[in-house]
């Protein structure tokens, strides 16, 4: 659901750049928003109570957290308000490249409660934890998209200088 959700809202914002929204002129740009609108999505269930089913909740996420990590509840409410600070910073030009290599680092430090949920059959919202044949290259994807959208590439010039 999180990869459609961010190609979704990638090609959304892209096709705002391409009906001439100038914020939206590059793919870059827009996979920095889409990344964004994901992560805002993710982090919501950092703090939704237990009492909600029908999405993955705060307990849910406390579930996923392997045993050797400390004060798991304050991690997942940790990891969720760094979900929605890198959200913001994605969207800012001037934080973009912070935010994008923060992020990065935080997916990867992710990683293992991403694979703890899969091989303990950990349910998320009463559904199980993606299966980490599925799970490692999502999130080789997220840590791709947030390393690219940190990284502005500028253009060559390829004009000689005179002799």
């Amino acid at each position: 659901m999180t990869v459609i959700v961010l190609l979704v809202a990638t090609l959304a914002f892209r096709s705002l750049g391409a009906l001439g929204v100038a914020r939206f002129a590059t793919w870059r740009v827009s996979a920095a928003h889409g990344l964004a609108v994901m992560l805002v999505m993710t982090a919501s269930a950092h703090f939704v109570p237990a009492s909600v089913t029908f999405m993955p909740n705060h307990a849910d996420m406390v579930a996923m957290v392997p045993p050797f990590v400390p004060f798991p509840a304050f991690v997942v409410y940790l990891t969720g308000v760094l979900e929605l600070a890198g959200a913001a910073g994605l969207v800012l030009e001037r934080t973009r490249k912070a935010a994008g290599i923060c992020l990065a680092l935080l997916f990867a430090a992710m990683l293992p409660a991403n694979v703890y949920a899969a091989l303990n059959d950990v349910t998320l919202g009463g559904e199980p934890a993606t299966p980490l044949w599925q799970r490692v290259p999502e999130q080789v994807l997220y840590i791709a998209i947030a390393l690219w959208a940190a990284i502005e590439v500028r253009a060559r010039s390829l004009a000689r200088s005179p002799r």
